[in-house]
């Protein structure tokens, strides 16, 4: 067995930008001073004409792509998460949202992975903040492979997209050549029978781990994923409802607001069976490596596995 290729999906980004600029000339790309951390410096150096670097003003990086749709453009506007969601949020709301335009938001460096930029920098709340804008579609990739057709898919799309995106690196998981990536539609990474273990982004490869642990012990846990948190694939939550009987939701974002509320208000309205959000847990980050962070707050493989064990036994 080979060693296993870790690639960040901020990195994954930069190259599927330059890809789709290749094949579409309304592909433009804003940054907001980072070009070298977002990555976007990829498609900055191959199609300089078609990149804006806003400066430090992701308010005034929103308004800039809003009025580039405006004229035919397909903008993709850069920065961290905690920028994008954060900083600019009343001007995706408002300029982008409201009048539903074709502007994409790739959002990096998001949740606790950040590493040692610290609490103000890891945005752990940025998925709950645009499930309440009306008519965004949020996309949450667990690799290389799914980040790039991501991009692609947001492309396609009329109409906003969140594109949360991580600066740590994260195992490939899928052939790029078997992927059948589709927006809205979950994928089932590995079957099982005793419980299901829903994640996203950074957590899939995670919860991957933690059904190898759990299988040492007989217990039989298959994974998916939930790459896109709006529109939300309810048929595949209800289909491993009934099918196991339990449901745990691992996400590197809060425990509020996000993907396990998400599918937490799903199962008690269609299907109520008992479940468990795994997150970060009404707490702010703090400043580490990205393993030691992953570890702390229960993200790891391990820690996953421990908190289903618990599950299981209540």
């Amino acid at each position: 067995m080979g060693d296993i290729i870790k690639i960040a999906t901020r990195e994954s980004y930069g190259n599927a930008l330059k890809a789709l600029g290749e094949e579409h000339e309304d592909v433009y790309v804003l940054d907001a001073d980072l070009a070298g951390a977002t990555k976007t410096g990829t498609f900055k150096k191959a199609f300089p004409e078609r990149h804006i670097d806003c400066g430090i003003a992701e308010c005034n990086m929103m308004g800039i792509a809003a009025g580039l749709s405006l004229t035919g453009k397909v903008p993709f506007a850069s920065s961290f998460a905690m920028f994008a969601a954060g900083r600019a949020f009343e001007q995706i709301r408002n300029s982008i949202g409201y009048p539903h335009l074709n502007v994409k938001i790739g959002a990096t460096h998001a949740g606790i992975s950040v590493g040692e930029d610290g609490a103000t920098h890891q945005c752990n709340e940025d998925i709950g903040l645009m499930r309440t804008i009306p008519g965004m579609t949020i996309i949450c990739p667990a690799d290389d492979t799914s980040a790039k057709a991501a991009v692609k898919a947001a492309y396609q799309i009329d109409g906003p997209v969140y594109l949360r995106l991580g600066r740590f690196p994260v195992p490939v998981i899928y052939d790029p050549e078997e992927l059948d990536f589709k927006v809205g539609k979950a994928i089932r990474v590995r079957d099982g029978e005793d419980i299901t273990i829903i994640a996203t982004g950074l957590t899939v490869s995670t919860a991957l781990a933690a059904s190898e642990l759990l299988s040492e012990d007989g217990i039989s846990a298959e994974v998916v994923d939930m790459h896109t948190i709006k529109p939300l694939d309810e048929d595949m939550i209800l289909e491993c409802a009934k099918k196991t009987g339990r449901i745990v939701i691992a996400e590197e974002h809060s425990t509020l607001g996000g993907l396990g509320d998400a599918v937490c208000s799903v199962l008690s309205q269609k299907c109520p069976v008992k479940a468990l959000k795994i997150g970060v847990e009404d707490v702010f980050g703090s400043s580490g490596s990205a393993e030691e962070l992953i570890n702390a707050y229960g993200l790891s493989g391990e820690a996953i596995s421990h908190k289903i064990r618990k599950f299981l036994k209540d």
